[in-house]
C-alpha cells in the first residue's frame, strides 16, 4: 500500500540556494521539452518520447552550464512529467471528454503558488537527529519528522508555497494490503447529502454546520488587499503586504483542511458504509451567485478524503447518479415534484402527508439509492 507522509523543512540561506536553483531548472526543463514535442507536432515530424528528450538533454546542458547545478534525475523526472501530462490529455480524449474542458499541457510560470521538483531514491532521512539529505546539497536540512514510518521510500517531492514555506512529501511503499471491506446491513448505510447552508446533513438527521472559513476571512482580506493596492510597485513594502494577504489565504486553506480531515475521519472510523452523491462541481462553480460559496466548502476534496479513508480502514463509500432527484422525492412513499425551488426548505407530501425537511429527506433518499 502507497503512503504519502508530508514534513516541514527548514533549511538554511544557503540550502534555499541550491533548491530554488533545482527548482528553476526543472521548471526550464519541462518546459524545453514540451516545446520539442510542440515544435515537432508543428513541423510535422514524429514526435520526440522521454528516451529522445533525455539524450538531447545531455546535449542541451552544455549550452546552459547553470543546469549542472541542478540534480540530474530531478530534471529528467519533470521530463517524465510532461510526458505524463500528454499522455492523461490524450487518454481522457480517447474517453469522450473534450478537449476545451481538459485543457492542454501548459508552459510552467515562476508566478504559480506552489513551485516544486521531485526525487527518485537520491536522499536519505535520519529520523533519530530530525534531518533529511537532499541531492546537491552537501549539508543535512534540518526537518520536522513528527511522524515516522516502515517501507520502501519511493518519489519525494520538495516543495515552497508563496509565503516561503518548504515541505518535503515522501512516498513510501509498506508492503501491506489494503483490508478485506467491512461486512455490514442496510441499517448501518448512512447517506450524505451535502450543501451550502449546513457543510452536510446525514440520513439519520444529523446536521454538521458550514464553517465558512473564506466568509469569515473576507473583511480581514479586504482590509490588507487595499493595503497592498496602496503600496508602490517594486517597493519591499509592497512585497511585505503581498507576504501578508498570501499568508492570511494559507490560513484559510489550512483551516478549511483541518475540518475536512476530522469531519471525514470521524464518519468514516463510525460507519461502514458512506453513500453521496457524484456531484459535478466543475459546473456548479460557473454560477455566478454561488461560486465562492460552493469553492468554499470543498466537496471534491471531501469525498476524495472520503473514498481514500475508506480503502485504508475496510470501509465502503458509494456514489450515486448525479442526476437522481434527491430533493423532489418523497423518502417514504416515492412521490416526486415535477419543480421545487431551492428556497424551499420545508414541504409536505400531498400523496401520503409526511412532512418533510428538504435536506433530510434528500440524505434519506441518496441512502436507499445506494442500498439498492
Amino acid at each position: 500500500m502507497l503512503k504519502a507522509y508530508k514534513y516541514r523543512l527548514y533549511p538554511n540561506k544557503s540550502q534555499i540556494e541550491i533548491l530554488w536553483k533545482t527548482i528553476n531548472g526543472c521548471r526550464y526543463v519541462y518546459n524545453w521539452s514540451l516545446e520539442q514535442r510542440q515544435t515537432a507536432y508543428k513541423n510535422g515530424e514524429k514526435m520526440p518520447s522521454v528516451f529522445d528528450l533525455n539524450k538531447k538533454l545531455t546535449v542541451m546542458k552544455q549550452d546552459n552550464q547553470w543546469l549542472y547545478d541542478c540534480s540530474c534525475p530531478a530534471l529528467q523526472f519533470s521530463i517524465r512529467n510532461m510526458d505524463s501530462a500528454y499522455t492523461n490529455f490524450y487518454r481522457r480524449v480517447k474517453e469522450g471528454k473534450k478537449k476545451e474542458e481538459l485543457g492542454f499541457p501548459k508552459f510552467k510560470s515562476r508566478h504559480n503558488p506552489v513551485q516544486s521538483f521531485q526525487m527518485i531514491n537520491n536522499y536519505r532521512i535520519d529520523f533519530e537527529n530530525k534531518k533529511i539529505k537532499l541531492p546537491k546539497i552537501s549539508t543535512w536540512v534540518k526537518c520536522v519528522l513528527d511522524r515516522e514510518f516502515l517501507g520502501t521510500m519511493k518519489t519525494g517531492t520538495v516543495s515552497v508555497t508563496n509565503t516561503g514555506k518548504w515541505f518535503v512529501s515522501i512516498l513510501v511503499e509498506d508492503e501491506t494490503e489494503l483490508p478485506d471491506k467491512v461486512p455490514y446491513t442496510d441499517d448501518q448505510v448512512i447517506g450524505i447529502d451535502l450543501g451550502l447552508t449546513h457543510f452536510a446533513i446525514l440520513s439519520d438527521g444529523t446536521k454538521i454546520e458550514n464553517p465558512r472559513f473564506l466568509r469569515e476571512s473576507e473583511k480581514r482580506l479586504a482590509c490588507l488587499q487595499r493595503r497592498l493596492s496602496k503600496k508602490q510597485k517594486g517597493s519591499q513594502n509592497k512585497k511585505k503586504a503581498a507576504l501578508k494577504v498570501a499568508l492570511q489565504y494559507e490560513k484559510v486553506k489550512n483551516q478549511r483542511m483541518h475540518f475536512l480531515h476530522c469531519i471525514s475521519s470521524k464518519l468514516v472510523n463510525e460507519n461502514p458504509v458512506l453513500v453521496v452523491e457524484d456531484l459535478n462541481v466543475k459546473g456548479m462553480v460557473k454560477n455566478k451567485y454561488l461560486s465562492k460559496s460552493i469553492s468554499d466548502v470543498s466537496w471534491s476534496e471531501f469525498t476524495r478524503q472520503l473514498e481514500y479513508k475508506s480503502e485504508w480502514t475496510g470501509k465502503t463509500v458509494i456514489k450515486i447518479g448525479r442526476f437522481e432527484p434527491t430533493s423532489k422525492g418523497c423518502s417514504v412513499c416515492g412521490y416526486k415534484y415535477e419543480k421545487m425551488s431551492l428556497s424551499v426548505r420545508l414541504w409536505q407530501c400531498p400523496k401520503c402527508g409526511t412532512k418533510h425537511d428538504r435536506d433530510i429527506n434528500a440524505a434519506q433518499n441518496i441512502k436507499a439509492l445506494g442500498t439498492i
